[in-house]
């Protein structure tokens, strides 16, 4: 018997939503990204945006360590993840996303931050940042 591999999920618009939302979903599948599940504790990636260029270290459930922003975060500090953004509302739970918004928690500030677009995502294995 010939084994294929995994045919992966494909999404598929839903009738309730409109189609800026499900060309939105759509296209970030497209874009690619990662989500926060899929990554180790102490694994580092690089995010750079269209303004900044940040380092994550994921610090399991939702936690991260993140530096890169000159105001909020120039020095590593805990957030939390929330996910990304398109600009709106609409959140992609616990996802990183090529042209889309990463929205985090500080503690620091009281309201969520979202970042400008994201440009790129790279894993970076030889990053460490330590709080």
């Amino acid at each position: 018997m010939k084994a294929y591999p995994p045919v992966p999920e494909v999404f598929t618009a839903h009738m309730n939503l409109s189609d800026t939302i499900n060309h939105n979903v759509a296209q970030s599948e497209i874009e690619g990204g990662v989500y926060l599940r899929d990554l180790s504790e102490g694994d580092a990636i690089e995010i750079e945006t269209e303004n900044h260029l940040y380092t994550l270290v994921p610090c399991g459930s939702r936690e991260a360590l993140l530096c890169g922003h000159p105001d909020f975060c120039p020095e590593p500090v805990r957030v939390v993840i929330h996910g990304s953004t398109w600009g709106g509302a609409m959140l992609k739970e616990a996802f990183i996303g090529r042209g889309m918004h990463l929205e985090f928690s500080h503690p620091a500030y009281p309201l969520p931050i979202t970042t400008s677009r994201i440009v790129k995502i790279r894993a970076n294995q030889q990053l460490s940042v330590a709080a």
